[in-house]
């Protein structure tokens, strides 16, 4: 497990948490703190805003019989259906970026941290932006 840094060229910090694939290939990212951030934010705070990312992507990714009947009825309606309505995935990956922009406000950015939406990156890593001036 490693985080990925790099220097921008507008002095700020770009740090790459990439994704878990310790049990599977479901979309799960590392819930290390990285050095970087150290004095900069909570630790707990920090670890529990990616725990509850991790735990969005994984109510998109479980099985229900919602998604059971979404699916159904999709395949059903030659998928004319995905046309008129979202899927649950697309809801919860909503809420996930929803949850991101939140904590953005309320938590990152006073301290001169901003993350970006992992669907930006095709789901391969959570973007870190840490700003050397506040």
């Amino acid at each position: 497990m490693e985080v990925t840094t790099r220097l921008t060229s507008e002095h700020s910090i770009k740090l790459f948490i990439q994704r878990d694939y310790s049990e599977g290939t479901a979309v799960k990212f590392q819930e290390r703190f990285p050095a970087e951030l150290e004095g900069k934010i909570d630790r707990g705070k920090f670890v529990d805003i990616i725990r509850h990312v991790n735990s969005i992507y994984a109510e998109a990714e479980s099985l229900s019989c919602k998604a059971f009947m979404e699916n159904c009825c999709a395949c059903l309606t030659g998928y004319l259906l995905l046309l008129c309505m979202p899927t649950h995935y697309e809801k919860c990956v909503r809420r996930a970026a929803q949850y991101i922009s939140e904590e953005n406000d309320r938590t990152l950015t006073q301290n001169g941290i901003f993350m970006i939406d992992p669907m930006e990156k095709g789901l391969r890593c959570i973007e870190v932006c840490i700003s050397s001036n506040r």
